[in-house]
């Protein structure tokens, strides 16, 4: 397991005007389990750009919709418990090494639709900030409280 790599992907906190955060519920999880947008990153393809396209794949929202505020200054890892290894990503990776965006939402919250190509999520809210470690799986609980760490001083 260690010595497989982690995949490229990009991750993005997604603020409204009350500097609350997009969170979404997953379609393939089982547990009571909401994230932030995020994903791999595709070859060759920039973690900005990558951001970007996640963002609107997974919640219909256009980069024409947010602005940015930041990136966060390094990657950010996470490892996959042992036992989805080899049922995630075609068992190539042990995890993700993110590149983290903080964005402001523009648009309206009628703007956001979960229907895409590929959906994700079946829900979504805009949660507190501080909440966000608790609504996450386990395994990305550490990832969560050092996204909310690098953003804090816009976090307010």
């Amino acid at each position: 397991m260690k010595d497989l790599p982690y995949r490229p992907a990009a991750g993005i906190m997604l603020l409204n005007a009350d500097n609350k955060v997009w969170v979404g519920k997953r379609i393939d999880n089982i547990a009571e389990a909401w994230q932030m947008p995020q994903g791999g990153l595709d070859p060759g393809e920039d973690a900005q750009a990558g951001a970007l396209r996640e963002l609107e794949e997974e919640t219909g929202i256009s980069p024409d919709m947010v602005e940015i505020i930041a990136r966060a200054p390094r990657t950010l890892d996470y490892d996959l418990p042992a036992d989805l290894i080899g049922k995630l990503w075609k068992g190539k990776y042990r995890g993700q090494r993110q590149t983290w965006y903080l964005m402001r939402f523009i648009g309206d919250d009628a703007d956001i639709d979960l229907e895409t190509r590929h959906p994700e999520f079946n829900a979504w809210k805009w949660a507190e900030p501080g909440h966000l470690p608790d609504m996450i799986v386990p395994f990305k609980k550490q990832l969560y409280r050092d996204v909310l760490d690098i953003f804090a001083p816009w976090l307010g």
